[in-house]
């Protein structure tokens, strides 16, 4: 029995012994190769810290503040083009104008409409004031006259109506209530202490019934009285007054009466802007300050009615729109800087800001569109209206931050975690990351600095410990292999 023991301990003992020449020699191997190749995939880059630009892309085309394509509104022959390609030119200026003699009769006789037209305005605009004026003394003197007359016939009778005189005395009925009510409640205290407090309050009250009363009865008696000589003659003087500032604003009125009134005057200016307007057609006039930008005319040429002339630009500012998705749109705001380049200007960056976000959407086929507003902030003579730029709008910008690569983050139990290599070993570190664009992200917290190394393809790596059982696992705090 103990031989047939041994024997079992001797096979058991040789099996252990062949299992482990066979990792030895052949698992082992296998292991470190791969773990060797995996390792030669594994990609590595430094912390630095740098800058974080987010953006939002898109091409439009450069337009001028304002454009202002300038056509002929009757028919005639060019005369005189006062203004060539190029020139600058001030708001309600002739740039070009047609011959008097082939223009039609009623444009001709228009000048002499506008001059009479005119005349007649300010013949009617230098009397309407006075005529105003005069109109408003007449009638406030009328009223002021009435006031005083009324004023002077009540001094004939008592000083109030029969309805206050009511009034009055029924004020007086009440206070004299309320004063037999204070005497009566005040006899009851009347032979108490002179310190008491009842008989202090009944004493108030009575005191205070008793001045009541000899006010309304004052009150009566004053307007149930005829006004004394004194207040007679004194409304008798305002009379008088009144009737004397009645009398002169009446002349004055009886010498301005027949001035225009508004509606003269307004149908007096409409036949100056008819006429105006008439007297007008013979010019190419530009509608603001600008830069002609286009000339389609010369001396001699026969136009008619909307007959292309000229182009006006106003090139004070050049501006860009960019149609902007809405998944982006609440990213844009007021005053964000922008870069702008152009395929026709080869090596040179311009400078833009946002100057209008609209509200209101388009409906195009891929969804729903914002225009934004750019206007360049350093345009130079290269940039011309037409040109289609290519326009990166800066939502934020943040400078000298910690940074590291998005694809060096993995997600795990929740946790964004990056591997530190410490010692030639693979430290796992969380990290908490801030703002972030299409290949880096800030870090906002962590044990990384700049100058550390970290892994850039951390999915090799953890297929690499998935490929070795046994291996230990990289965490915080030191543990790594």
């Amino acid at each position: 029995m103990k031989k047939k023991n041994n024997k079992k301990f001797w096979i058991i003992g040789g099996a252990v012994v062949v299992v482990a020449l066979l990792f030895v020699f052949v698992v082992n191997p296998v292991l470190q190769a791969r773990a060797a190749a995996n390792s030669d995939e594994i990609q590595t880059v430094e912390v630095n810290r740098g800058s974080l630009v987010a953006e939002v892309g898109g091409t439009g085309t450069v337009r001028a503040n304002q454009t202002a394509q300038l056509s002929w509104q009757t028919s005639g022959r060019v005369g005189e083009v006062h203004a060539a390609l190029l020139d600058s030119v001030e708001e309600d200026e002739h740039l070009a104008e047609l011959l008097e003699s082939s223009l039609s009769q009623s444009i001709i006789l228009s000048e002499s409409e506008l001059i009479n037209a005119q005349r007649n305005l300010d013949d009617l605009l230098a009397s309407n004031a006075t005529t105003a004026q005069a109109q408003l003394a007449l009638a406030q003197a009328e009223i002021a006259l009435e006031d005083a007359e009324e004023d002077r016939e009540s001094k004939q009778y008592q000083r109030a109506s029969s309805a206050t005189l009511d009034g009055i005395r029924a004020d007086l009925i009440l206070a004299q209530q309320t004063l037999d009510d204070a005497k009566e409640f005040y006899s009851a205290f009347e032979d108490s202490a002179e310190d008491d407090v009842n008989r202090a309050a009944a004493l108030s009250q009575l005191s205070n019934a008793q001045k009541a009363y000899d006010r309304a009865k004052y009150n009566l008696q004053y307007a149930e009285a005829l006004p004394e000589a004194n207040e007679v003659a004194e409304a008798d003087a305002e009379v008088e007054v009144a009737q004397a500032n009645y009398a002169d604003a009446q002349r004055e009125w009886e010498r301005v009466k027949n001035g225009a009134d508004d509606d003269d005057i307004k149908a007096a200016e409409a036949q100056v802007a008819a006429a105006q307007a008439s007297y007008d057609l013979r010019y190419i006039t530009a509608p603001f300050a600008g830069i002609v930008t286009d000339v389609d005319l010369l001396v001699g040429d026969q136009v008619s009615m909307a007959t292309y002339a000229m182009r006006v630009d106003d090139l004070s500012r050049l501006l860009v729109e960019v149609d902007v998705p809405e998944v982006d749109i609440n990213l844009i705001a007021i005053g964000q800087p922008v870069r702008l380049t152009f395929d026709a200007i080869q090596g040179v960056d311009y400078n833009g800001e946002v100057v209008e976000v609209a509200q209101v959407g388009t409906v195009t086929q891929g969804g729903v569109d914002f225009t934004v507003t750019i206007e360049l902030t350093d345009p130079d003579e290269l940039v011309r209206p037409g040109m289609t730029a290519a326009v990166n709008i800066i939502t934020y910008e943040l400078n000298d931050i910690l940074i590291i690569p998005n694809r060096s983050v993995e997600r795990e139990d929740g946790k964004q975690i990056v591997y530190k290599v410490v010692d030639g070993k693979y430290e796992a570190v969380e990290v908490t990351l801030g703002a972030s664009q299409d290949s880096y992200s800030q870090v906002l917290s962590g044990d990384l600095e700049a100058g550390d190394t970290i892994v850039s393809n951390p999915s090799k790596l953890t297929d690499m410990m998935d490929a070795m059982p046994g291996a230990p696992r990289p965490g915080a705090g030191g543990g790594g292999f």
